[in-house]
């Protein structure tokens, strides 16, 4: 979808939409079982001293969407609610803010910040993932995934779902999962979180948080943690847990972002690889 083509799309969506937001309110059942952690401002100690020979930076012209579209992603979550977030689409976040008491949508600058964070090219500042997800208006079909109980999250159904529950079988119950399923709207807001919290730095945002268009959660992978570590679960320490030791010994376990990984991603030992 080229860039006149996805601008158009979007102004029709939040122009002639009759449809209601298919997502539930915050207020939902929802609320009481979710898990709140994110890595979204984790960082290792040492991780602010590494450059990309010099550190690459946001073009100041997307300064002032930045703000507006991090603005309006926060109020789009706390409508939905943080579960429901996790898995919502383009389409339906348009379509959260055409009916919410405001009645606002993305405005034409906004939309263009919009597609350039998610179809441009991470590599020039130090990235070298893989893109998982081709088309901004991606949705993830529910009939694909299922909720975990008192996490918030979502696993995709077949060999995550099973992996995962195989994990939680032989650990037991101290290993949960901390992040699953993702999806564009919710991979752009821990990006942004994140590059809000280095200054505007992409290359120090991304050794964290990967890109909206290349996170390995919207295809299968998923982050567990040691229940009362917290925020911790999303840091070195976790590598020093029993839970952790013991994953090592799995044989059907495999970490996606390990030491030194060819995709330029700190050290990840709590991420699941699955596909």
């Amino acid at each position: 979808m080229n860039r006149r083509e996805f601008l158009e799309k979007a102004r029709n969506i939040a122009l002639g939409s009759t449809l209601l937001p298919i997502i539930g309110f915050s207020n939902s059942s929802i609320a009481e079982e979710e898990e709140t952690l994110t890595p979204k401002d984790i960082f290792f100690p040492n991780e602010n001293k590494v450059d990309i020979v010099k550190d690459v930076f946001l073009e100041k012209e997307y300064h002032n969407s930045f703000i507006s579209v991090q603005k309006k992603l926060d109020y789009i979550q706390k409508y939905v609610g943080y579960g429901n977030f996790n898995i919502i689409s383009f389409d339906e976040a348009i379509n959260v803010l055409k009916y919410s008491k405001h009645g606002t949508v993305f405005t034409k600058d906004e939309l263009a910040f919009i597609e350039h964070i998610f179809y441009y090219e991470p590599a020039y500042h130090g990235f070298y993932g893989e893109r998982t997800t081709t088309n901004l208006t991606s949705s993830i079909n529910i009939k694909d995934i299922e909720k975990v109980p008192y996490t918030g999250h979502y696993v995709f159904k077949g060999k995550p779902k099973e992996t995962y529950l195989k994990l939680k079988k032989d650990i037991g119950p101290t290993i949960y999962l901390t992040s699953g399923v993702r999806s564009v709207v919710k991979q752009m807001r821990l990006f942004l979180d994140k590059l809000k919290s280095v200054d505007m730095n992409l290359s120090k945002a991304s050794r964290s948080i990967a890109p909206p268009a290349f996170t390995y959660h919207s295809v299968g992978d998923f982050d567990v943690g040691k229940k009362g570590l917290g925020a911790d679960n999303f840091t070195e320490r976790f590598s020093f847990t029993s839970e952790f030791s013991q994953m090592k010994t799995l044989k059907y376990i495999d970490m996606r972002y390990t030491i030194g990984n060819k995709d330029g991603v700190r050290y990840e030992p709590w991420h699941v690889k699955v596909v």
